[in-house]
C-alpha cells in the first residue's frame, strides 16, 4: 500500500469516528433531554404559589416543586389541588355527602385530616384537634379563629375525602368555607416537597430562596 492511499484511510477513518462520537454525543442528549421532561411531566412538576393563605410558610410568587406519582395524602402534608368539587354533608348528623361545583382553581393547602379521622375545631380559642389530640401547629400565622360555616364540629371526615386549611387562618379560603368544603382525595394532585424560588423582598439572605417542605 503506497504512502498517499494511507493517508488517504487514515484521513476517512478519522472524519468517520468523528461523526460517530458526535451522533453518539447528540443521541446521548436527546436521550437525556426526554428523560428530563418524562420526569417532569409524571414525577416532580413545578407550581408557583398564587396569593397568601399559606404563609408564613409559602409567600405569593413562590415556587415549589410537587411530587404526584403514587402520592396519597397524609396529615401535614402541603398539597396542590385541582378544586373542582367540594364535598357537603346532606344530613345534620354529617354522614351522607353530596358534591357541587368547587372555585375551579388550583389550591395549595396543608392536610389536617383524612378519611376516617375526626376533625375538631374550637373556634372561640383557636385551636385544631385530629382525632382528639390537639395539633401543635407552629406553622400558623393565627390561631384558628374564623369560622366560616361549612360544618359544625367534631366532624368525621367521610371515605374518599380530606380536610384541609392554609397556614394563614384568618386569610385562607379552604375547607372550612362552603365553597371549598370537603376535598375529593382525587383532585389532590401532588404533594410539594421543596421550595426553590422565593421573590427577593421576601428573603433575607440569598438561601431564604430555598427549603425542604417536611410535615
Amino acid at each position: 500500500m503506497s504512502d498517499s492511499q494511507q493517508n488517504t484511510e487514515e484521513k476517512s477513518g478519522g472524519i468517520g469516528g468523528f461523526f460517530g462520537d458526535l451522533m453518539d454525543i447528540i443521541e446521548a442528549v436527546i436521550v437525556s433531554v426526554f428523560v428530563i421532561i418524562m420526569i417532569f411531566a409524571y414525577l416532580l412538576r413545578p407550581v408557583t404559589v398564587d396569593g397568601s393563605s399559606m404563609y408564613p410558610t409559602l409567600c405569593n410568587e413562590d415556587r415549589l416543586v410537587m411530587w404526584s406519582l403514587g402520592y396519597t395524602p397524609a396529615n401535614g402534608d402541603i398539597v396542590i389541588i385541582d378544586d373542582d368539587h367540594s364535598g357537603h354533608f346532606t344530613d345534620e348528623s354529617q354522614t351522607e355527602v353530596y358534591e357541587t361545583v368547587g372555585m375551579e382553581i388550583r389550591l395549595v393547602k396543608r392536610v389536617i385530616a383524612v378519611a376516617g379521622q375526626e376533625v375538631n375545631i374550637d373556634f372561640e380559642n383557636g385551636t385544631v384537634a385530629v382525632d382528639g389530640q390537639q395539633l401543635a401547629e407552629d406553622y400558623i400565622a393565627d390561631l384558628t379563629t374564623r369560622n366560616d360555616g361549612a360544618f359544625t364540629y367534631p366532624m368525621t371526615i367521610p371515605d374518599g375525602y380530606v380536610f384541609v386549611m392554609g397556614d394563614n387562618r384568618l386569610h385562607s379560603t379552604d375547607s372550612r368555607n362552603p365553597a371549598v368544603a370537603l376535598v375529593p382525595e382525587d383532585e389532590v394532585i401532588g404533594r410539594a416537597i421543596w421550595r426553590f424560588y422565593r421573590t427577593d423582598d421576601q428573603c433575607e439572605s440569598f438561601m431564604d430562596r430555598f427549603g425542604v417542605l417536611t410535615r
